[in-house]
């Protein structure tokens, strides 16, 4: 008899669900409040369908914007309270503001009143249903690991640590050693027992991540196959690393990577190019003017909290290697690296306190709207690299200088998931960020790290 599988959306599903009821809890609310009350500003329809649509455009990018479709802030009753009062606010107030997409401006102001408690409270409804229904442990995915005892700890944390609905619940040491207790919460399973244990905790998966010619023996093997004609999941390791954290696991990928790593095809699109590189000028363009507007202030700010020259310039690697000159405001002290360059630390006590806000509001580096109208960076792209550390990292980690295939960018899509880069460690985080950008860029990818890079400079994170 086959037995029932749990429900279990994948975390692009729950995003899309987080998405799609944000909106219809919304509309259904304002339906409601129109039903009951003399509640006339927003009215669905045929005629001014436009409205709709307006306000679920503008509810999934002020949402995304204050996180409210990241799982960590989705699945905590408190942070998405927060997210919630931040996204209901800023959308009416957007709304309200732009009628030549959405309805005239109410004489009566209660009608204000009105649509703002709509929005919030639908959005409060649905997000604790969520809560304590979507996320509760029945859907959470159940996995087991094959894998080496030694990568257990690592591969559980890194799938766990981005999906709050993933359990790895066991995994089979491919080594064939005798068990050892490595996490009290992952059971060490006998290979001849995966079937049978699969079945009886209703695990949903089977993920491979050992890459040992010969940790895949003729019973396991069978019995995956077993598995798999019982409509039971099997995928590798790095598949599923992928698509759960967005980035690519480059310590599980061996150094012929390019037979199974398809750079985008948007590196290559003349269309895509040409789109993004106007786009980089109208960007750069304003950008360089908002800094002129800002500059009476800096230059204020400099004079009594930095001492020193206002502008400070540096070589980093771009594309294909080639070393350019980037120009930034300067935020540490004179003198900082008088004893060589080091990585800057999260505290790093040679930053001024003006300098500290420079960097938290990212205007430290507006002047690199210049680097990008010369050609030399990209708006969106990994962030250059002294020629130094590029050096010091290449010799240490794979694929490193893979990320010079692109323009380095003002912003990216490791800036906006993973905090500053203080030691090898951080830089190998961020460069699978980096691969995960080269191999997935897009249109979209863009527009996220665009309305990710907002989220930042608002929520003060910048680094």
């Amino acid at each position: 008899m086959k037995q029932s599988k749990k429900i279990h959306f994948e975390v692009s599903e729950r995003k899309i669900l987080l998405r799609i009821f944000d909106v219809l809890f919304v509309l259904l609310a304002l339906f409601i409040i129109g039903e009951i009350f003399n509640f006339g500003y927003f009215k669905i329809s045929a005629s001014n369908f436009y409205w709709t649509i307006v306000l679920g455009l503008y509810l999934n990018v002020i949402g995304t914007v204050f996180e409210m479709y990241n799982l960590q802030v989705a699945s905590n009753e408190l942070q998405v309270v927060k997210s919630i009062i931040l996204t209901a606010s800023c959308t009416v107030l957007i709304y309200l503001l732009t009628p030549i997409f959405t309805p005239v401006l109410p004489s009566n102001r209660i009608q204000i009143l009105f649509f703002f408690l709509a929005v919030l409270l639908a959005l409060f409804f649905w997000r604790m249903l969520y809560v304590r229904f979507f996320g509760s442990q029945r859907f959470t995915k159940k996995v087991v690991l094959i894998c080496d005892r030694e990568q257990v700890r690592e591969l559980v944390s890194g799938l766990e640590n981005v999906d709050p609905h993933y359990k790895v619940i066991g995994y089979i040491n491919t080594e064939h050693a005798s068990d050892v207790t490595v996490n009290h919460a992952v059971q060490n399973v006998l290979a001849e027992e995966l079937s049978a244990f699969v079945r009886a905790n209703s695990a949903s998966e089977v993920v491979i991540a050992s890459q040992k010619p010969d940790a895949i023996t003729i019973n396991l093997y069978n019995q995956l196959i077993h598995l798999l004609e019982s409509g039971f999941i099997i995928r590798e390791y790095t598949q599923v690393y992928e698509s759960i954290t967005q980035r690519i696991p480059v310590q599980y990928v061996a150094r012929d990577f390019y037979r199974f790593f398809p750079f985008s095809r948007s590196n290559q699109n003349q269309l895509y190019l040409l789109a993004v590189r106007i786009f980089e000028v109208l960007i750069s363009i304003a950008g360089l003017a908002v800094g002129l507007i800002l500059l009476p202030i800096i230059l204020i700010g400099n004079s009594i909290g930095n001492r020193g020259k206002l502008f400070y310039t540096q070589q980093r690697v771009g594309k294909n290697g080639t070393v350019f000159t980037i120009i930034k405001f300067r935020t540490m002290v004179k003198n900082a690296e008088s004893g060589g360059a080091v990585f800057t630390t999260t505290n790093d006590a040679r930053i001024t306190k003006f300098g500290k806000f420079l960097r938290k509001t990212r205007i430290d580096e507006f002047p690199q709207f210049l680097n990008i109208l010369k050609g030399e960076m990209a708006v969106i792209g990994p962030r250059p690299e002294r020629p130094v550390f590029v050096a010091e990292i290449a010799e240490k980690m794979p694929f490193y200088e893979t990320r010079h295939v692109v323009k380095p960018g003002l912003t990216g899509w490791a800036q906006v998931n993973y905090s500053y880069g203080e030691t090898i460690d951080d830089s190998l985080m961020k460069l699978q960020y980096d691969l995960y950008y080269i191999k997935h860029r897009s249109l979209f990818l863009d527009v996220n790290i665009m309305v990710k890079t907002l989220s930042t400079i608002l929520f003060y994170r910048g680094q």
